[in-house]
């Protein structure tokens, strides 16, 4: 019998998020950046300190990843943009599904060319509406999977050849053939199907030995899962039902965040929508800046809003 190492996860922030999501390590700057979908917020959050600051953007943001100093590129409903941390300006890149007023954008990540991974789904539930699209460093937007229900995860294995992807319905994590140089996908494979009961697939990372960490919404754990065999080897267990996402940060990368979301009644769970932190005695990856954390220029041309 395969033997579960176990966490838990301690407060670090009791936000009371509606629905929080995203955490992205910024490790040139020691910062922890997330979301709150349902809130409209973005959360920057210094360990040093402990202080969390806050910037309203006024619509749905999903995800969120740096970029330059004062600069992060985040999904919002109305499409991909860049955000100046310090002004609250808004320079919109592309919205892929504009005119889809139905959907909005959910988890996204920088693959590690620096390209900006993101996906959509349907605001009403309805299955199979959503995609996950590649926002290129010069600007362009592709297509990479179709027909998403609720877009989620993301990860890279270190060689960057295997990317890891959650469509959170499916209860599957599957991986695809990864072409670093194109930002290509192919070769479907299934990674691990998952029990209902224990929560289903939310966010993800991945840590330096190659290992997932599986965000649980409903269970109550984020779950650490071997891609060899598919199989969860540990867990860290928090006390809110609904886990969203998970990103390792701090000065050497041992400090796994987990984000989480409020329910219509969480009065038994009065840390529900706070961010947590769990020490698992693994590392993770770096994060991957957008553009590799360079000016580009073509997005430094377009207009800026408010």
């Amino acid at each position: 019998m395969l033997h579960i190492e176990t966490y838990t996860a301690n407060i670090v922030i009791d936000a009371k998020a509606k629905l929080g999501e995203g955490p992205s390590w910024d490790q040139q700057f020691q910062r922890l950046f997330w979301v709150d979908i349902e809130g409209f917020q973005l959360h920057i959050y210094d360990p040093s300190t402990r202080t969390n600051r806050t910037i309203d953007v006024g619509e749905h943001i999903s995800a969120v990843v740096p970029y330059l100093k004062n600069k992060v590129i985040v999904a919002l409903i109305s499409g991909l943009h860049c955000l100046d941390i310090e002004t609250g300006t808004k320079v919109l890149i592309h919205d892929p599904e504009e005119g889809r007023l139905g959907n909005r954008f959910n988890d996204g990540k920088c693959d590690p060319s620096g390209r900006f991974l993101a996906g959509t789904m349907s605001l009403n539930g309805e299955l199979a509406q959503g995609a996950l699209y590649s926002l290129s460093t010069e600007g362009n937007v592709s297509l990479l999977v179709e027909e998403a229900s609720i877009s989620n995860g993301l990860a890279w294995s270190s060689d960057h050849r295997t990317m890891y992807y959650i469509d959170t319905p499916t209860l599957e994590i599957v991986s695809f053939d990864y072409d670093v140089a194109q930002g290509t996908i192919k070769n479907k494979q299934l990674v691990a199907r998952l029990d209902e009961s224990e929560g289903y697939p939310d966010g993800m990372t991945i840590d330096a030995e190659g290992m997932l960490w599986i965000a649980r919404w409903g269970g109550k754990r984020v779950s650490r899962i071997h891609p060899a065999h598919g199989k969860v080897i540990a867990e860290v267990s928090l006390p809110v039902n609904r886990v969203t996402s998970c990103a390792f940060g701090g000065e050497h990368l041992d400090e796994l965040y987990i984000t989480t979301a409020q329910e219509d009644d969480s009065i038994d769970q009065p840390l529900a929508g706070g961010l947590f932190m769990a020490k698992t005695g693994v590392k993770g990856m770096p994060t991957s800046y957008f553009n590799q954390g360079q000016t580009a220029n073509w997005l430094e041309r377009l207009p800026k809003r408010i």
